[in-house]
C-alpha cells in the first residue's frame, strides 16, 4: 500500500468515528498543549529578563561598586578599606585590559534628591554623575538636545540630562531644553580631608537633553526614567566634595570575554591600590542569567515529565482504539488479503492510521498550546504586576519537537495493533461475523 493511500485511509477512519477519535487523542492534545503553553511562558520570562539586562547595559557588563558594607560569604561586614575608585583607574583599565571595551564611571544617588523649577513644580528623584561615554555604552538614545559632552566633563559644567518621568513631572508636554532646574541633595557633604561641611546642598543646572523612555529595572527596582544625569566632575565638585568614584560599569568586548575581563580589571586595580582588590563588591550580569538558565532547565524537566505521562496515557488510548479497530475491521482485513494485499500493506495501513491520529492530536495540541500560552501570559500580567506585558514565546523548534514526538508515540503504540492486524489469516478473517 502506498503511503498517501494509507494516510487517506487513516484520516477517513478518524473522520468516521469523530467523537471516539477525539477522546482517544485527548491525552496527546493535553500533553502537547501543556508543554507548549508552559514553555511559552517560561521563554517569555527569559525574554523579560534579557530585556531588563539590556536596560542596564547588557549581559556583557559587570559592575564594581564601593559601599560601606560588603558581603563576605553569607554575612555583611563593614568595609574598612581606605581605597576608592578614581578616574585614573578608568583610564588604566581601558589602556591595559584588552578584553574591556569601555568603562563608565558613575556616582549614583538613587533617592533623596529634591528637584524644583521656577513655576513651583518639584519632583523627588535621584541622579547619576556620569561621563560622556554613558549614553553610548548603555545604548540609550536622546530624544531632545544632547547628552553630556567631553567639554562638560573638562569644564565641570552645570548642565543636566533628564529622564522622561522627570520631564513629565516638572514640565509636562513643554520642552525643558534650556530651562533651569534647582537640585537639592540631602545628607552630609565631606571635604577632601574628611570634614563635614553642611547638611543640604543646592545647585542650579541647565537642561541640555532628555533621554528616551527606558522603564523600570526588575532586578533592582530602579525607575530608570526617574533619573537625572550630571557631569561626573560637576557632581564631585558640587555635591561630594572629593574626587572619589563610587561605581564602575565595565563593558567587555563580548559576553564570552567577561571572565577574562574581570581578572584583567582586578589585576590593574591591585597594582594601583596597594595590592588590594577586596575594597569593592562586584556584580556580574551573567550570574542572574545563569540562575535563570538553571531554573528554566528544572522547569522544562518537570514539564517534560508531566507531559510524558500525558502522552503515555494518550498512547495507551491510541493502542486501545487501534485494537478495537482491528477487531471491527477483521473482515475488511481478510478481504484485502484475499484480493492480494500483502502482510506489509496491512501493517503499514494500521500503523499510518495510528501515526495520523497522533499527528492530528499533536497539531491540535499545538494550536491549543499557543492560545493557552497567550491566555496564561495575559493572566501572568494580572497576577505579577511588575511588567506591562508578558510575551508568550512559542518557538518553531518546540512545535516541531511536539508534533514529531506525537508521531513517535503513534508508531510506538500503534505497532502492536498493526502487527496483530497483519498477522490475521485471510480465511479466518473472512469467517468472522
Amino acid at each position: 500500500m502506498r503511503i498517501f493511500e494509507g494516510l487517506s485511509v487513516g484520516v477517513s477512519a478518524i473522520r468516521s468515528n469523530k467523537l471516539r477519535s477525539l477522546l482517544t487523542m485527548l491525552g496527546i492534545i493535553i500533553g502537547v498543549a501543556a508543554v507548549l503553553a508552559m514553555i511559552a511562558i517560561g521563554d517569555g520570562a527569559k525574554a523579560i529578563v534579557l530585556q531588563d539586562a539590556e536596560k542596564l547595559g547588557g549581559v556583557n557588563q559587570f559592575t564594581m561598586y564601593r559601599s560601606s558594607y560588603k558581603r563576605v560569604g553569607s554575612r555583611w561586614m563593614p568595609n574598612r578599606s581606605n581605597e576608592y575608585f578614581e578616574f585614573e583607574d578608568v583610564l588604566a583599565i581601558e589602556a591595559e585590559c584588552p578584553s574591556v571595551e569601555v568603562v563608565v564611571p558613575r556616582i549614583p544617588e538613587w533617592r533623596g534628591v529634591l528637584v524644583q523649577v521656577a513655576d513651583g513644580s518639584e519632583a523627588r528623584t535621584g541622579y547619576n554623575g556620569v561621563n560622556y561615554t554613558f549614553a553610548e555604552a548603555m545604548d540609550w538614545d536622546i530624544v531632545q538636545g544632547r547628552f553630556i559632552s567631553e567639554e562638560d566633563i573638562e569644564n565641570e559644567t552645570k548642565v543636566c540630562v533628564l529622564g522622561t518621568e522627570v520631564v513629565m513631572t516638572l514640565f509636562g508636554n513643554a520642552s525643558p531644553i534650556g530651562q533651569e532646574i534647582k537640585i537639592s541633595r540631602g545628607g552630609d557633604r565631606y571635604s577632601r580631608y574628611g570634614r563635614k561641611e553642611e547638611n543640604r546642598l543646592t545647585e542650579r543646572f541647565t537642561v541640555v537633553g532628555t533621554m528616551a523612555p527606558r522603564g523600570r529595572s526588575l532586578r533592582f527596582g530602579w525607575n530608570l526614567d526617574d533619573m537625572i544625569f550630571l557631569p561626573l566632575t560637576t557632581t564631585q565638585k558640587r555635591f561630594t566634595g572629593n574626587d572619589r568614584i563610587m561605581m564602575l560599569s565595565v563593558h567587555a568586548n563580548t559576553v564570552e570575554e567577561v571572565p577574562q575581563a574581570i581578572e584583567e580589571v582586578k589585576a590593574v586595580l591591585r597594582k594601583r591600590h596597594k595590592n588590594q582588590d577586596d575594597f569593592f563588591s562586584l556584580r556580574d550580569m551573567r550570574e542572574g542569567m545563569a540562575q535563570l538558565e538553571k531554573i528554566g532547565k528544572v522547569i522544562k524537566i518537570a514539564l517534560g515529565s508531566i507531559a510524558g505521562f500525558s502522552l503515555l496515557v494518550g498512547g495507551i488510548g491510541i493502542m486501545n482504539m487501534m485494537l478495537v479497530a482491528v477487531t471491527e475491521r477483521t473482515r475488511e482485513i481478510g478481504l484485502r488479503k484475499a484480493l492480494g494485499a500483502k502482510r506489509a500493506d496491512i501493517l503499514i495501513q494500521f500503523l499510518i492510521e495510528a501515526v495520523a491520529m497522533c499527528a492530528v492530536g499533536g497539531a491540535i495540541g499545538v494550536l491549543v498550546g499557543i492560545f493557552a500560552g497567550e491566555g496564561m501570559a495575559l493572566l501572568a500580567v494580572k497576577i505579577v504586576q511588575i511588567v506591562p506585558e508578558w510575551p508568550s514565546v512559542v518557538s518553531t523548534q518546540w512545535i516541531l519537537i511536539s508534533v514529531s514526538f506525537s508521531a513517535l508515540i503513534g508508531i510506538s503504540f500503534g505497532l502492536y495493533p498493526a502487527i496483530k492486524a497483519s498477522a490475521l489469516s485471510p480465511i479466518e478473517a473472512l469467517r468472522t461475523e
